[in-house]
């Protein structure tokens, strides 16, 4: 099945960005980023920035843009059957030179996964340096780690917040 990436979640002023790898079967069908009701990656974002959880898209989108939090995935377009990274074949990669000159406060590039962060590695070339950091993937299929230690490696995203000293 071809599968093609959604526009990013974010604002000019956004300074950290979330990149999965590409949006699974769920997502896709929904038309929303970690749509998976089992995904704790919106569980991980309402907890982290200290929000009421909320299962309202427009909501949840609100909450990343007005903590300058950008996502977008790595990939633009695959063929994929199913939702899981290793069944990725044919992908292109989304055109980040742009997306990183239009968002020059961004930096730091946080990869929900070792997918994410191999597929980015394979394809984008930097021209500037930035803080690249693999969480581990927030989606079901990542069950060989538990909820709370997931959680507590996603907190950094609170210390990347702070203002620097």
């Amino acid at each position: 099945m071809k599968s093609f990436s959604f526009p990013p979640i974010t604002t000019q002023q956004a300074n950290i960005l979330i990149l999965g790898t590409m949006p699974g079967t769920k997502s896709l069908e929904l038309n929303q980023y970690y749509g998976h009701k089992q995904n704790n990656f919106w569980k991980f974002m309402f907890t982290i920035l200290n929000e009421e959880f909320s299962t309202e898209y427009e909501i949840r989108k609100s909450l990343l843009q007005k903590n300058n939090i950008a996502v977008w995935d790595v990939l633009q377009f695959c063929e994929r059957i199913g939702s899981l990274d290793s069944a990725i074949k044919n992908e292109i990669a989304n055109d980040f030179e742009s997306f990183l000159k239009e968002h020059p406060q961004i930096q730091t590039i946080l990869f929900n996964g070792k997918a994410a962060a191999a597929f980015f590695k394979k394809y984008v070339h930097l021209n500037k340096t930035y803080q690249l950091i693999t969480l581990p993937s927030s989606s079901p299929a990542n069950a060989s780690i538990s909820y709370e230690n997931k959680l507590k490696e996603w907190k950094i995203i609170k210390s990347l917040q702070e203002p620097q000293k």
